[in-house]
Formats: structure tokens, C-alpha cells, sequence
């Protein structure tokens, strides 16, 4: 039977793997390597070691789009655990195609906003980008022909706009990848006027 991360000792990594099993338990999805490390902050070497130790142990699994945790009791992790809030959105022309649109954007670094991974959330799958400054992740969901930019709520160290600058960077990347032709350059106008007001999405019991 496979050890619980807890059971690990320090001397084979344990507060790391506690760590990396925490993550991909509390955010519920695949992520990356990069994203991975980039949310916790480590190094790449350290990483990789507890990964594979992880897997050793039947409580991480490698699959397509990087990591996740296999199924088990949940690890509480509370940074990742929370309400999202929707920030802003942009609605999709007729006759787009919702795969095609995601796939120029899965694995895609947009500025400031590096790749993190999918997560599986009660709002649906969610592409997750992280702050080059070590803030926040944002959030980007595709639902009845709208793009939904999402942040976690109830970070108070945040500065007033920073999800909303964040929100704003990412969506208007989403917006020139519906560009029908590379002549034809989004519009910042259209596409702030999407961004909305702070607002809890409610959890599902």
C-alpha cells in the first residue's frame, strides 16, 4: 500500500514531497513541471527527485500535460482551495471552434503569465497560468461560448487591480488567438470593456 505523503521521512525529501503531493491534490489537475515548480518555488533538481519518488510510491502519476495526483483522501493545501471570483470575460464569435481556440493557448507563456496546467474545478476544466512576480494564478474557462477569467479570492497581500491587471494581460492574449487572420489585430477597447467587477463564483456542495 502506498505511504501517505505524511509518512515520509526528511531524510528522503519528505517536507518537499509533503509539498508536491499537497499541490497537485489541492489544485485538482495536470500540471507541468515548470508550473509546478514555478507554484512552489523550488528547484528543478529537488523537484524532479521528489517526483520520482512520488511515483515510486503510487501517489503521483506522469500523464499528457504533466502531473497529478493519483486518487486518495485530499491534502488541504489552503492557498488553492477557495472560491474563485470572475474578473473578466469575452464572448466568442459564431462559429468558433472551442478546441482549436484552447489549443493556442494551452502551454503558452503571455507576458508576465507563465504555463501552469489544467486544473479540474467545480467551474469546469480551467487553464492556469502563475505570475512572473509570484502572485496569484490565473484562471482562463471556456463555457457556452464564453472565455471566463478567474482568480482565487480573498488574497489580501494583493494589490488592489493586480488580478484585474493580470485578468486584463490574459485576455486580450485570448483575444489574438481568435484573430481570424494575422492581418487583423485585436482591439484593447473590445477587449477591456469585458472586464468586469469583482464577483464570488459560488462553490458547488
Amino acid at each position: 500500500m502506498a505511504r501517505a505523503a505524511s509518512e515520509l521521512p526528511e531524510s528522503e525529501g519528505g517536507h518537499l514531497d509533503d509539498r508536491v503531493l499537497a499541490t497537485l491534490q489541492g489544485l485538482s489537475g495536470r500540471l507541468a513541471f515548470s508550473g509546478l515548480r514555478r507554484v512552489l518555488g523550488t528547484h528543478p533538481e529537488s523537484l524532479s527527485r521528489s517526483l520520482r519518488r512520488l511515483e515510486r510510491e503510487g501517489l503521483i502519476e506522469h500523464v499528457d500535460g504533466g502531473y497529478r495526483a493519483r486518487s486518495g483522501p485530499p491534502v488541504v493545501d489552503g492557498r488553492t482551495d477557495r472560491e474563485l471570483r470572475s474578473i473578466a470575460r469575452i464572448d466568442l464569435p459564431p462559429g468558433t471552434d472551442p478546441g482549436s481556440l484552447l489549443g493556442r493557448l494551452v502551454g503558452r507563456w503571455f507576458g508576465s503569465l507563465r504555463w501552469v496546467g489544467l486544473l479540474e474545478r467545480p467551474e469546469g476544466e480551467l487553464l492556469a497560468w502563475a505570475r512572473r512576480d509570484g502572485g496569484e494564478l490565473v484562471l482562463l474557462g471556456l463555457a457556452r461560448g464564453v472565455l471566463t477569467v478567474y482568480a482565487p479570492g480573498g488574497r489580501e497581500r494583493d494589490e488592489p487591480g493586480e488580478a484585474e491587471e493580470a485578468a486584463y494581460e490574459l485576455l486580450f492574449h485570448a483575444a489574438e488567438a481568435l484573430r481570424p487572420s494575422p492581418g487583423l489585430a485585436p482591439s484593447l477597447a473590445t477587449v477591456h470593456a469585458f472586464v468586469l467587477p469583482s464577483a464570488s463564483v459560488p462553490r458547488d456542495n
